[in-house]
């Protein structure tokens, strides 16, 4: 790993940091005491969206048929009834 002095470091600090994110890292020393480690930092892994509800809630095993029988109710109340039960199709305007 290279040690580099402070007024280096203050000058080309820019191109510093660049390396150590490239694998680089460094130390910055005054009067050749080591002071710093310059190292890049791994970045946290992002946070999944998938399933954070998982646990919360219990969804019903009929879930897909709730409410199916007053759906069908209201579909067929937009038919007409004929006067001998046959239920008629609506008319297009």
């Amino acid at each position: 790993m290279r040690t580099v002095n402070m007024h280096h470091a203050k000058t080309h600090l820019s191109r510093l940091v660049r390396e150590a994110v490239a694998g680089e890292p460094f130390i910055i020393a005054r009067a050749g005491t080591p002071l710093v480690q310059v190292s890049a930092v791994k970045p946290p892994p992002p946070k999944s969206r998938l399933g954070f509800l998982a646990g919360e809630f219990d969804v019903p095993d009929d879930f897909d048929t709730i409410g199916s029988d007053e759906i069908q109710a209201m579909f067929e109340a937009t038919r007409k009834r004929e006067p001998d039960g046959e239920v008629a199709e609506p008319e297009e305007s």
